[in-house]
């Protein structure tokens, strides 16, 4: 298994909590969409006979203020350099107000078959807090439109906790987009990023975020309502009706092998020429561009990632997605986890945060709530 990640870093308007690569000018897109089909290729040599592709994911940015054409030239590279699967899973992170329906049957028509919509709210005070750039009229209406453009596999991204956010207008939020019925729903705390202009108005104090005890409130209810509506929650922020969670981020957390495109994308593979190697592309068009230009990779740097960090990622991931498989972690790593932490478990079981049964640890709904600090006390 093996996946395929593109970055496209451009976005009409950057949102005031984002820290990913992105600019608001778009007039080096041919420039760009050249040296990505070109670092496609040069990665092909490596490894186009390695691990089929299971999935694709574009993500930014915003992807989806590319037309079909542009999509199916990107999407026609990759499929010309790898072995991609025919039932691929293939997603497109998608922001209301830069699509409409006819791109949509667009994207569909090239393979496209999820869909990754970017709603985060639907009050309107609170999307022009977050600077988005649509309305939550249009937020529905694009889900409308996808459901009539073909596609079944739909996700719709939330974020809580936001500034003075209450528990009742964001279980609004949660039951309107629950009305929508996408299949997948990712909910995600608001995360106050360094050097976004976020950190910036909590640093000057024009802003402050959402009491710890309020913010856990909000989660533990989340948790409750996706329960209550038939959503498994496979991950500390997703949830999923069965069997439609995200293979890709799966894929990630499984610690399976991935290519990743495009300014500031990060890579990791286990075997062959980079065996146990993670690294990331520059973060910057011009300088990606210019690498590419002179048929040098874009990397900015690199880790070789041992089998002690391999075990430590383990823990930490798999206790996100909410079980850890102790059976296999002594297979891989060697470790028996119930009797070298047989202590600590036993303490986090009494307090009703995990279970233990069958050689599986399993995160209860209170253990979610502070599943990194539990990760962190057992490593």
């Amino acid at each position: 298994m093996a996946s395929l990640y593109i970055h496209i870093p451009y976005c009409e308007k950057k949102c005031i909590y984002c820290d990913f690569y992105s600019i608001e000018n778009m007039n080096s897109m041919e420039h760009f969409l050249a040296a990505l089909e070109k670092e496609i290729r040069m990665y092909a040599e490596r490894f186009s006979q390695s691990d089929a592709i299971d999935t694709i994911f574009f993500g930014g940015g915003t992807p989806s203020l590319l037309p079909p054409s542009t999509m199916g030239r990107i999407l026609t590279a990759l499929h010309s350099n790898y072995q991609i699967r025919s039932d691929a899973e293939i997603t497109v992170e998608t922001n209301p107000g830069t699509v409409d329906i006819e791109k949509l049957r667009g994207y569909r028509s090239l393979g496209v078959n999820r869909l990754s919509i970017g709603i985060q709210s639907f009050h309107p005070h609170e999307l022009a807090f977050l600077s988005r750039i649509h309305t939550s009229e249009e937020a529905v209406q694009c889900v409308e439109d996808a459901y009539r453009a073909g596609f079944e596999n739909i996700s719709v991204d939330l974020i809580f906790s936001l500034p003075n956010q209450t528990l009742e207008r964001w279980n609004e939020n949660l039951r309107r987009a629950i009305a929508l019925q996408p299949k997948h729903i990712s909910a995600y705390s608001l995360i106050v990023e360094e050097y976004t202009p976020l950190f910036m108005m909590v640093q000057n104090k024009t802003v402050s975020p959402l009491p710890e005890n309020l913010d856990a409130e909000i989660y533990e209810s989340t948790i409750g309502m996706m329960a209550e509506h038939g959503y498994q929650q496979y991950e500390i922020s997703n949830y999923a009706k069965p069997g439609y969670e995200c293979h890709h981020n799966k894929n990630y957390w499984n610690h399976s092998n991935y290519l990743s495109f495009g300014p500031s994308a990060h890579s990791f593979w286990k075997e062959g020429p980079t065996k146990g190697s993670r690294w990331w592309n520059v973060r910057s068009i011009a300088q990606y561009c210019e690498s590419i230009g002179k048929a040098e990779f874009p990397v900015a740097g690199s880790e070789v990632v041992d089998k002690e960090k391999m075990f430590s990622e383990a823990i930490f991931l798999g206790l996100r997605t909410g079980e850890l498989n102790v059976a296999m972690l002594q297979q891989l790593y060697g470790v028996d986890m119930l009797t070298t932490h047989g202590e600590k478990l036993k303490s986090f079981s009494d307090d009703d945060l995990l279970r233990i049964k069958d050689r599986h640890i399993t995160l209860t709904r209170k253990g979610f709530l502070v599943c990194d600090a539990i990760a962190e006390s057992l490593l």
